[in-house]
């Protein structure tokens, strides 16, 4: 099933907003209806495929056959960009001009490599496809010559599983609910669940370097990842066959994170544990964002540490995001505080222990247990929130996020400097925002912060939304935080990844990307500045 072309996810799981938060948008941010719908699918005009006849047959043996190659309209449409807010109001009102000139759908690393070749041989560049989620502009690349969009959808197998230790390798194309399956039928699960978990595949976790909301108990997908293979134009790279090694750098790190500038990861061996037998989430409130984050760090640095732990801000818990599912069905709560919840799984005696342990930290802290029905809430709706997104887009509302992370001792000011920095420039082009923010991975030494920013569209919505995103980036570099924490670099973050990797460390990137890539055919501009 392909994801909606000009939303997110499962078109059958669009819902529209209660009329009491359309009311409150009104009322608090002065947001509109809509006075034009989007528009639709087959009212795209689209430019025939750049693609010559010689090109055509070298990707058609490539790949073996007609059915593996498409240049239709449709395919190319639901293959152009990702599904960030600008992405998603670009393509409503019928912008194509990052349109692949086909798309292509290799079955085997092989193919992949194929495919690679013929692109070299015909002047294509290319980009990786997974699940067309990059939220960064991660998909819509900067090329000087025609590209195909590279999806991996037909590489979808698990190709081994070691239960002895407990490693399964997985092509890269597997949608994650489907590789947790897999995996759920030999006792073993990934744990790991972002946002994007029911669209993502695990090539696009790896070249992104994913971190799900179990990664306080799990880790990032960068943790669980002991191996994978890397096609490139000049050959084909195999990285890890120990858990750890002292025999030189570790190039496993070099290819995570890459986004597909350095080549296309075909698999990856991870690391599987055993499916928890007890999942228990329950809710915790504090008075404050200050206090919440203090408990949570003591459980980082001291423990224990529970599998999911996270806190919502103020803002955003009166608003109730941390339980999507529920805005708008009970009213806003009164003297909301801020919202923690916190996970456990694991067998039970595990999970009790863990969790009674925990609970008296958060005392300490001055939390006040809530139950289980909050964190249950949190369980069911949390991968709703895009959802959410597109329901705010449909009433005339702008809804965006972005994430940084930082160590403890900077994240007060850097949460401060980018809720100023993005308050103050949509204020300043006449659309107020809420800004909301939650700490949604920790660490022994700092964690992470994911803004959530709500405001009216306004005039020019991409224009005030590039003005606010620049002035967040810079707040973020200026307080000591990286530029991104797991959304990626893409296109939209590169000025800022630049400064922060510094001239001698994109030097080397570009040494490695010109050994791997010679003619710049993957992602143009994506990570790093194209030549």
């Amino acid at each position: 099933m392909d994801m909606l072309w000009s939303g997110w996810g499962d078109p059958a799981r669009a819902t529209p907003l209660p009329d009491s938060v359309i009311g409150l948008l009104r009322d608090l941010l002065g947001v509109k209806p809509r006075s034009t719908e989007p528009i639709a699918l087959e009212e795209i005009a689209v430019p025939e495929p750049l693609l010559d006849p010689a090109a055509r047959r070298a990707l058609l043996t490539a790949v073996g056959g007609e059915e593996h190659l498409r240049t239709d309209a449709e395919s190319r449409i639901r293959h152009t960009r990702g599904k960030s807010t600008p992405d998603l109001l670009r393509i409503r009102d019928g912008d194509v001009s990052d349109l692949p000139a086909a798309v292509v759908l290799p079955g085997s690393h092989d193919e992949v490599v194929a495919v690679l070749t013929a692109c070299a041989t015909h002047d294509l560049a290319l980009v990786p496809f997974g699940g067309g989620t990059s939220v960064v502009g991660g998909l819509a690349p900067e090329p000087r010559r025609p590209f195909v969009a590279l999806d991996l959808r037909r590489m979808n197998a698990l190709l081994d599983l070691d239960p002895v230790s407990r490693t399964a390798t997985l092509q890269s194309g597997l949608l994650a609910p489907h590789a947790e399956a897999l995996l759920a039928d030999h006792g073993f699960t990934l744990g790991h669940f972002p946002q994007s978990y029911e669209w993502a595949t695990i090539g696009g976790f790896a070249a992104a370097r994913s971190s799900g909301q179990a990664s306080a108990g799990y880790g990032r997908f960068d943790d669980m990842v002991l191996g994978l293979t890397l096609a490139t134009p000049s050959g084909t790279l195999d990285a890890g066959r120990a858990p750890r090694s002292a025999a030189g750098p570790d190039l496993r790190q070099l290819i995570l994170g890459s986004e597909g500038a350095f080549g296309v990861i075909t698999s990856v061996t991870v690391r599987v544990r055993p499916v928890p037998r007890t999942r228990v989430y329950e809710g915790w409130r504090f008075d404050s964002f200050e206090a919440g984050a203090a408990a949570l760090r003591h459980l980082a640095q001291d423990g224990p540490r529970p599998t999911v732990l996270r806190l919502s801000d103020e803002t955003e818990s009166l608003i109730g995001l941390a339980q999507p599912d529920a805005i708008g069905t009970s009213g806003l709560p009164q003297n909301a505080g801020c919202l923690a919840i916190t996970g456990y799984e694991g067998t039970e005696e595990d999970t009790t222990h863990r969790r009674k342990r925990a609970a008296a930290v958060l005392r300490d802290g001055g939390g006040t247990c809530l139950g289980r029905e909050p964190g249950e809430r949190w369980a069911h709706g949390r991968y709703s929130a895009p959802y959410l997104r597109d329901a705010l887009l449909d009433a005339g509302a702008f809804a965006e996020t972005l994430e940084t992370a930082a160590f403890w001792s900077r994240l007060p000011g850097l949460y401060a400097a980018v809720r100023e920095a993005l308050a103050g420039t949509l204020t300043q082009y006449g659309t107020p925002p809420l800004v909301m923010c939650h700490i949604s991975h920790v660490y022994e030494n700092g964690a992470s912060l994911y803004f959530t920013v709500v405001s009216a569209q306004g005039e020019d919505a991409l224009a005030h939304w590039a003005h606010a995103k620049r002035a967040a980036n810079e707040a973020i570099l200026a307080a000591g935080g990286t530029i991104s924490h797991h959304h990626g670099v893409g296109t939209d973050h590169r000025e800022w990844y630049v400064r922060e990797a510094g001239p001698l460390g994109i030097g080397a990137l570009q040494a490695v990307k010109r050994r791997l890539d010679p003619a710049g055919l993957l992602n143009p501009g994506v990570l790093l500045p194209a030549d």
